[in-house]
């Protein structure tokens, strides 16, 4: 009988310790498939802006981000089934602009070291947010200081434009990612 309870105790006991690693398994897979997205909107985009930069100069490059970026996110979004966006408390785009929970992962990111968040929500649904930090080429349209054309570029393509200002380094948004709950059966 000892021997018996012991191995239900054990077994229970086994049972207990491993629902968190069921749960963080999945955690895991979605995190993985959250940040397999978001690196591949941000390659797509950078090959794009690169490309753009080399044979248009920083001019051309507007466009990518103005025409290209939600091309990218639409059909990376319609392949994936999540919503796949970007958005920065200093947005160029107000269709852009971070909602409630975006904007408080994008002052964490701002005031920590963290750079990434993953949350899942009750309805089974969850959103991922990946810190987009400043690079160098970034300052061409971002920076402090902007060369005048681009900047004439920059105020006719985006009227409402928030998004200079950052220095090498800053966090300039934020890839986010919105899972819908899954079907129910």
């Amino acid at each position: 009988m000892y021997i018996m309870l012991n191995y239900k105790m054990m077994f229970l006991t086994g049972l207990l310790l491993a629902l968190p690693l069921i749960t963080y398994g999945d955690d895991s897979a979605l995190l993985l498939k959250s940040r397999a997205l978001a690196s591949e909107y941000a390659t797509q985009l950078q090959a794009a802006l690169q490309e753009s930069m080399s044979t248009g100069g920083p001019v051309a490059a507007i466009s990518v981000c103005k025409d290209l970026a939600p091309a990218i996110q639409s059909e990376l979004s319609r392949q994936s089934g999540a919503n796949v966006r970007r958005t920065s408390l200093k947005f160029r785009n107000p269709g852009n602009a971070p909602d409630e929970w975006e904007s408080d992962r994008l002052e964490t990111f701002a005031s920590s070291d963290k750079r990434e968040f993953l949350q899942l929500t009750a309805s089974g649904a969850s959103r991922y947010m990946k810190a987009i930090p400043t690079g160098p080429v970034c300052l061409t349209c971002h920076g402090e200081e902007i060369a005048p054309e681009v900047e004439e570029s920059i105020r006719t393509a985006y009227p409402h434009d928030r998004a200079v200002g950052y220095g090498l380094g800053d966090i300039r948004g934020a890839f986010s990612i919105t899972w819908p709950a899954p079907a129910s059966d």
